[in-house]
């Protein structure tokens, strides 16, 4: 294993209890189950990677004509016309 660093973090009380209690019952630190969390949290990042917006656009030649100057409301209106909205 590498070297270790001291450190201080903070940890909100109720936290803290609950894993102090898990620390017990599996019979390791509080340090060993920060480390792990770090260690999971950290390799979960990594597989994601970077997002990336898939293309979702569409073949096509833009807007109907007159359709290109109709106000939202307008629009909202013929988008849902025949639709019970």
């Amino acid at each position: 294993m590498g070297s270790h660093m001291k450190t201080t973090i903070e940890i909100q009380d109720l936290l803290l209890e609950e894993a102090k209690r898990l620390a017990v019952s599996e019979r390791t630190t509080v340090w060993a189950l920060v480390e792990q969390g770090l260690r999971k949290l950290l390799a979960e990042r990594k597989r994601k990677g970077k997002f990336q917006l898939r293309d979702a656009s569409f073949k096509g030649r833009g807007l109907q004509p007159g359709v290109e100057q109709m106000s939202w409301e307008r629009l909202r209106e013929v988008a849902y016309e025949g639709r019970g909205g």
